[in-house]
């Protein structure tokens, strides 16, 4: 964009032009800009002028003398050479970022001093010809101000602050919105971020615990919940529906984009999985050629309509993780002579990699890392679950046996909080922190996963 330096000196300044109004974010935006640069607006104006010129303008106060000697000059385009560096650094700064972030596209910026003007040029892999940015969409502009106040203020003012956002990229285009969403959770390592949104697609469905829906109850107060179901309160319906959409989106993401689906049986098998696939990935261990999607069915009952949405052809048929309780055996039985003929190895169960009869998925955790999200549900007891735990069985039983030996009624849905939390739990914890035994466990089911 063609920015008129001499204006922007007296606005940073805090000083007004008359005729032109700009307001505060203008102002901000263009103080974070030049704050990425690492140059201030004066050193860019003189950048913009010629050796002479600029010697002119330093030294000719000196009375009686109307041109720059030869060492004057000298330094002026030493000090022009030397800023045209750190604006040609500070482009290439910004397009590696940037890419990392914006993925419509591959986007090379070009920042350049021009007499009074500092302008912003951009060119991509499809458009080679490089075009001024404000001839840009304006989604790209959006987000580049969006990206460089965040990437600065967050290092400086707003360091180890909370971001309290309102609909934050909801002009972007939808896959644009992806994009958003990835940039908060890499940003969510230096600053706390809450966004409010309407928006399906800007909803991480790999971290879907992460969400409240906020609506009105009938007493007209205000609440936050992490209950994601549809419920009997037709007041939330309206605000539980982005969620619904995004779950419903990432559906349509495995055929869209080339997703690799795998089927489990509820909501809390999605939690869990997606949190071992985020640990595996991020420890190295394993590095899937496809975005690997798990997609809950309601129970094996759902199992084969969830399949036929997610599957563009007969012969791809997904990858399923059953239960090896007595559900998921009837179910597999039931699968193998009907759906899943002749794709046995793509029914993948539990108790191939817990060793356990009747094991669940909650069985893939160990203890430690799930036990938080226990003492949750039984935090009005004085006696401890970890007291009775034997681990030598399937979990699940043994604390509804509690429960019931207690007399604690379990909330319908228990097993999806208590999934929450050991997500949480495992997204904070190092290899080295981690059962080995577990380890293995978690890369031969993936790896099965990944076996063409």
């Amino acid at each position: 964009m063609a920015i008129y330096l001499p204006n922007v000196i007296q606005w940073l300044n805090g000083s007004t032009i008359e005729g032109i109004d700009i307001n505060e974010e203008q102002v901000r935006t263009l103080r974070v800009l030049f704050d990425f640069v690492g140059l201030n607006p004066k050193e860019i104006l003189e950048l913009g002028k010629a050796p002479k010129e600029m010697a002119m303008a330093r030294n000719g106060w000196r009375s009686g003398i109307t041109q720059p000697i030869a060492t004057e000059i000298k330094q002026a385009e030493d000090d022009k050479e030397e800023r045209s560096i750190l604006l040609q650094s500070a482009s290439g700064e910004l397009t590696k970022q940037f890419k990392n972030w914006w993925r419509q596209g591959e986007y090379k910026f070009r920042f350049e001093a021009d007499g009074d003007y500092f302008r912003i040029w951009v060119s991509d892999s499809i458009r080679t010809d490089e075009v001024a940015l404000e001839l840009r969409s304006t989604g790209l502009q959006w987000f580049i101000s969006f990206y460089l106040i965040f990437l600065v203020e967050s290092q400086e003012k707003h360091k180890d602050a909370i971001l309290l956002l309102d609909e934050a990229g909801l002009t972007l285009h939808p896959l644009a919105q992806k994009d958003l969403a990835v940039f908060f959770d890499n940003l969510s390592s230096s600053n706390q971020i809450i966004n409010t949104t309407h928006s399906p697609f800007i909803i991480d469905t790999s971290h879907i615990d992460r969400c409240r829906v906020v609506h009105m109850d009938r007493d007209g107060y205000t609440v936050a919940s992490s209950n994601l179901r549809q419920g009997s309160d037709a007041l939330n319906e309206k605000s539980i529906y982005a969620v619904h959409a995004a779950l419903g989106l990432s559906v349509s993401d495995v055929l869209l984009q080339g997703c690799q689906s795998v089927v489990v049986e509820g909501p809390s098998d999605q939690f869990y999985l997606n949190a071992i696939k985020s640990f595996l990935i991020r420890e190295k261990l394993i590095s899937p050629d496809q975005e690997i999607v798990f997609v809950p069915s309601g129970g094996v009952r759902g199992v084969p309509g969830v399949v036929s949405m997610i599957s563009s052809k007969a012969d791809d048929i997904p990858y399923l993780i059953l239960d090896s309780d007595k559900s998921g055996e009837d179910a597999k039985k039931k699968l193998l002579t009907g759906l899943y003929k002749g794709f046995e190895s793509k029914i993948l169960y539990v108790k191939q990699f817990t060793g356990l009869d009747n094991s669940e998925v909650e069985d893939l955790l160990p203890f430690q890392l799930i036990k938080k999200g226990i003492d949750r549900l039984f935090n009005s007891l004085e006696v401890d679950f970890e007291e009775s735990y034997d681990n030598s069985l399937p979990i699940v039983p043994q604390i509804e046996s509690f429960a019931s030996r207690n007399e604690v009624e379990l909330e319908k849905g228990w097993k999806v909080p208590l999934a929450m939390t050991t997500k949480t739990q495992l997204k904070n914890k190092k290899i080295d922190s981690v059962n080995s035994e577990y380890i293995e466990r978690w890369k031969n089911m993936f790896n099965a996963l990944m076996s063409k």
